[in-house]
């Protein structure tokens, strides 16, 4: 790993490990699902709209039964690993980069007694420590954006599928047409120098001979999802005040801001990416 790879690395552990951010994201974030949602109505919770992405990427996968070993890359605290192991009674590995996030998962495993069905691994997805054609799907949800190495992220994700195997992902982006410079609060905020586009998952996917099965284009929901944890983060500020720094609150909430801005101008580009390994 290279010396840029390296500490985009710590500085995402090191901020997913703080109490700031773990207290943040287990309380206002949706608590077991940290992901972006899918909004049918203003009343809709983050948590229960983080839940309808999991079922429409799962609806995508034809394949995906009891038989099936997932591989989850940037899992979180578990929610989507859960998701599957209980829906479709496969095996899930799950990946993630914070051992705080990890242990919180662990945790909840057990509490749902699905300890035995997921393996919670402390890894960087960057670096997957699974043989070649390991499993059968390869999932991911809003994980890819940390990475300054994304190629090899899919070059990864590759490699550990086996031929025929699907590889399903969001991941916040900037949209294809998006103008140079417009985004560069959020690439601050994340601490890289770009983002990603759909164009560029394309490119990547087909050069290490992935398929495109269909982009489910769901950006309305980006801004719509960011919106919800603000106003949420607004409403519980009392709340919040003992629990997490002042700091670190006016930072989310500026951040937070910057996504729905990029959003609303259309710099920025979210949904479900499939691609299947030929």
């Amino acid at each position: 790993m290279d010396t840029m790879n390296h500490e985009a690395v710590e500085i995402a552990r090191e901020y997913y490990n703080s109490k700031d951010a773990d207290t943040f994201y287990s309380t206002i974030w949706g608590g077991e699902d940290i992901h972006i949602g899918l909004y049918y109505s203003d009343t809709d919770s983050i948590l229960e709209a983080s839940r309808r992405t999991q079922m429409r990427m799962a609806n995508h996968l034809d394949s995906l039964d009891s038989a099936s070993r997932v591989i989850d890359m940037g899992s979180g605290y578990g929610g989507s690993a859960r998701f599957l192991a209980k829906k479709y009674n496969c095996e899930v590995v799950a990946v993630n980069l914070s051992e705080v996030e990890n242990e919180r998962a662990r945790a909840l495993n057990r509490e749902q007694q699905l300890g035995n069905s997921i393996e919670v691994v402390d890894g960087n997805f960057e670096d997957l420590e699974y043989d070649d054609e390991s499993f059968d799907i390869v999932w991911s949800q809003d994980a890819f954006l940390h990475s300054p190495a994304r190629k090899q992220v899919v070059r990864e994700a590759t490699r550990v599928l086996k031929p025929g195997g699907d590889f399903i992902f969001t991941d916040p982006m900037q949209s294809d047409d998006c103008p140079e410079g417009v985004l560069q609060p959020i690439l601050n905020r994340i601490h890289l120098e770009s983002m990603a586009t759909p164009a560029f998952y394309r490119e990547a996917a087909a050069e290490f001979g992935l398929r495109e099965i269909y982009f489910d284009e769901l950006t309305e929901h980006l801004k719509k999802h960011y919106s919800a944890v603000l106003n949420e983060t607004n409403k519980r500020q009392h709340e919040l005040k003992d629990q997490i720094s002042g700091e670190y609150s006016q930072n989310m909430k500026k951040g937070l801001k910057h996504w729905i801005n990029g959003a609303t101008k259309g710099y920025l580009s979210w949904g479900i990416l499939h691609f299947r390994k030929e």
